[in-house]
């Protein structure tokens, strides 16, 4: 469009929009980065197109105005003085002279001779500025007479226009003389202008790429700064987990980050306080258990020597015992028994919990210990046993017969007989199949620091020395294990009824089993089978020395692990019994 000058409004305007996509970082560090760099390049870019704008308009009205106060001045001094009719030969002349005006501008007039013909003048010759080269609306805005007011004073005015010509911008501008004479035009290039521009434009980029990796460096240098303290603190909240309860932050400076370190070593202080007084009173209570267990031994030697005579007398022929008190008698025989049984297995639940439960192995023959076992107790007629000979494992027999004594008995107490027993041997592949954890991690982190061979035989024996695990499942006849107690029947003193709180059993005998199933690195299960009654699954290791001796040489690494404060509460096996308890809870 032809502007008027120099009180015609400008057609130039710019609008940028920008279309953003949520993106989602993990890293605290990159969204730092990537945030200070969109600050940096907004800012960068804002500031240089505010800068290329000014110096553009700038730089072309400074040009503009005198390529058009030239020009005017031209029209003025040499084309006014033209005759009103002028020839070719004068409008050509006049418009090489006002071409060589100290601007260098093309001009090209027109005008008509005395013998009314349209005549042109052009200060390139026949092949320079024409009147194609000029744009229609600005011919007409030139040629349009205005009404003459007390506001306008000239009926023509001069008006420009910028066009683009083969990507070089020009100048166009016209005009007509006041008082009757030629139409002029100018044409001026405005390449040295645009060049000016285009290097103010790629300088203005090197200095927002500039800004913007030094935006980037600086905010890679406050997230380190930022995110050292924030590293530092989970890298001391992981120690904490793991057990070591001694760790503290250190502390410098008073901003929202030392107060966290301040806070987190507060807390860290007040747990490890809170932890330090459970394990002393873990520790007071099992001393309380040993010691009481110990002490009741005692009386309890002198009484089961009396009871024993008693139940002597109760079998004697000959009637030694008043029939009135018989029944008496026969309930202080059985409850001095009970009596027996129960403190023995508080000492054994004690040397667990305090990690002084020793294994003495050998090489077993897994059928011929089943057998054993049954055949001590007199549960030949209520036991099947399907077990083939030659199943050899590396175990400790007495702690074998305890868990076998305790899965039998039970199941033959709430399951009925008969009970079946059978042994299968598996690979190392199946052994970690199921929910048995033998020849695993949590089996050997179960016998360290508790488990050595106190002068067994360190040789292979017929078949110890083989990988894979040995599988005793108990199965009973009976209506099986209610749901809701599947999961505590390896609980300490847990009993499925509790209208029958004075029944043979004391609740510890699962729980025993399990212990010592966790010494040999192996485990215990409980289900249901599908067509009734109870199944209690043993999953033992074949051979457990090499997991022994693992676990002897890192029992030291597993203390420093655990720290203090688990030495205290069981004489190093707090981690193993966080495990234990784990399992029982299964």
């Amino acid at each position: 469009m032809p502007q008027e000058h120099p009180k015609g409004s400008r057609g130039w305007s710019a609008a940028r929009k920008g279309i953003w996509s949520r993106l989602r970082f993990t890293s605290l560090r990159l969204r730092l980065v990537v945030v200070f760099g969109l600050v940096a390049l907004t800012a960068a870019v804002s500031a240089s197109g505010i800068a290329y704008w000014l110096n553009r308009e700038a730089v072309l009205t400074r040009t503009q105005d005198a390529l058009l106060g030239d020009f005017e001045q031209e029209m003025q001094n040499r084309a006014g003085a033209l005759p009103e009719r002028p020839t070719q030969e004068e409008l050509q002349y006049t418009a090489v002279q006002m071409a060589n005006s100290s601007q260098r501008f093309s001009v090209l007039l027109i005008a008509e001779d005395p013998q009314d013909r349209t005549v042109y003048g052009s200060s390139g010759g026949l092949s320079g500025f024409s009147l194609q080269d000029v744009p229609v609306s600005l011919r007409e805005a030139v040629n349009e007479r205005q009404e003459i007011t007390s506001t306008n004073k000239y009926a023509y005015h001069l008006y420009w226009q910028r066009i683009v010509d083969g990507n070089t911008p020009y100048l166009v501008a016209g005009t007509r003389t006041i008082g009757g004479g030629p139409t002029g035009f100018m044409l001026k290039s405005l390449e040295p202008e645009a060049k000016d521009l285009n290097s103010l434009a790629w300088s203005l980029g090197i200095a927002t790429g500039l800004a913007l990796i030094g935006s980037a460096l600086l905010a890679q240098a406050l997230a380190t700064t930022v995110l050292k303290p924030v590293q530092r603190l989970g890298v001391a909240a992981r120690r904490l987990g793991e057990g070591k309860l001694d760790t503290r932050l250190r502390v410098s400076g008073t901003d929202e980050l030392a107060d966290l370190s301040r806070t987190f070593n507060k807390a860290a202080e007040a747990l490890e306080k809170r932890v330090d007084d459970m394990a002393a009173r873990d520790e007071a209570s099992r001393r309380f258990v040993a010691d009481m267990s110990h002490e009741l031994r005692t009386p309890l030697t002198a009484i089961t020597a009396v009871t024993e005579v008693l139940e002597e007398e109760l079998e004697f022929e000959g009637g030694g015992i008043d029939p009135m008190i018989e029944p008496a008698v026969r309930i202080v025989v059985s409850e001095t028994r009970r009596l027996g049984d129960l403190v023995e297995n508080l000492m054994e639940v004690t040397r667990f919990d305090a990690g002084t439960a020793r294994l003495v192995l050998d090489d077993v023959d897994i059928a011929d210990q089943i057998t054993a076992c049954i055949d001590a107790r007199a549960w030949l007629d209520a036991v099947e046993l399907d077990a083939e000979r030659g199943i050899h494992a590396r175990i400790d027999p007495r702690r074998l017969d305890v868990i076998l004594a305790n899965l039998i008995g039970n199941a033959l107490k709430h399951g009925g007989s008969p009970v079946r027993v059978s042994v299968r041997e598996e690979s190392g592949d199946e052994g970690g199949d199921g929910d048995g954890r033998s020849g695993g991690a949590g089996g050997a982190e179960a016998g360290a620091g508790d488990v050595t061979d106190d002068g067994a035989d360190s040789g292979t024996g017929t078949g110890g020395g083989g990988g894979g695990t040995v599988t005793i499942e108990v199965r009973d006849q009976g209506p099986g294990i209610p749901e809701d107690v599947l999961p505590h029947v390896f609980d300490r003193f847990y009993k499925a009824s509790a209208s029958r709180p004075r029944s043979e059993g004391s609740g510890l005998g699962l729980s025993i089993a399990m212990e010592n199933a966790h010494a040999h690195g192996g485990e215990i299960t409980a289900a249901n089978a599908p067509g009734g009654g109870a199944v209690f699954t043993l999953r033992l290791p074949r051979d457990i020395s090499a997991l022994m001796e693992e676990d002897t040489e890192g029992t030291e690494d597993a203390r420093e692990r655990t720290g203090g404060t688990s030495g205290k509460a069981g004489g190093g096996k707090g981690g193993n019994r966080r495990e234990n308890a784990e399992g029982d809870a299964r």
